[in-house]
């Protein structure tokens, strides 16, 4: 069985034509979403998904219409794979349930996880490039080492509360105890 799926990014845009092209594909049943292809949760779509049977084939206008990136493309299709099930799109004249449409998304497949390493690999040496001239990434600490001893002489002090010290440093009990406690540990490992 074909079961078609139509999108649209706003309820202002009209799907006709989507549907005109899938009814003459011999789609039984068809799906619709006035969504954004970026959004993850599209209803029209998961109804498809879940309406269809092993060995059933989906069937789109065209490859945007299910995803807005190569990689929810991918995932989407893998999904249909796993449960049997197949995928074609009109205007790109692929159809997975062929050697060669299989062929195709393979090579897509291959293709996203290249981008997915050459970002990691940029990633991974801009990084390192920062180390090298100081910098060091994640969040600004929120103690320097003049307000650790102040924390530190006012938890030795009975008339502060843990509460009364964290409101005067604009930090949370977890922080506080925290930075005392890698305070401990590099007071030890100096001695």
């Amino acid at each position: 069985m074909k079961v078609g799926y139509a999108r649209v990014s706003t309820t202002d845009q009209n799907p006709d034509l989507q549907i005109d092209a899938l009814e003459n594909e011999g789609c039984t049943k068809i799906f619709k979403d006035y969504a954004s292809g970026a959004k993850s949760d599209r209803e029209g779509l998961e109804q498809a998904l879940e309406f269809m049977r092993e060995g059933d084939t989906l069937v789109v206008w065209r490859l945007d219409r299910l995803g807005r990136s190569l990689t929810q493309l991918i995932e989407t299709v893998n999904t249909l794979k796993e449960c049997k099930k197949f995928f074609k799109s009109l205007q790109e004249n692929i159809d997975t349930g062929s050697p060669g449409g299989k062929l195709i998304f393979h090579i897509f497949g291959a293709l996203a996880e290249f981008e997915r390493d050459i970002i990691r690999e940029r990633t991974l040496a801009g990084l390192a490039a920062a180390r090298d001239r100081g910098r060091i990434g994640g969040r600004p600490r929120k103690l320097d080492e003049n307000n650790i001893s102040l924390a530190r002489s006012l938890m030795d002090d009975d008339s502060y509360t843990t509460k009364d010290i964290c409101n005067a440093l604009g930090i949370s009990k977890a922080t506080l105890y925290r930075y005392l406690q890698e305070n401990n540990r590099s007071t030890r490992s100096g001695e």
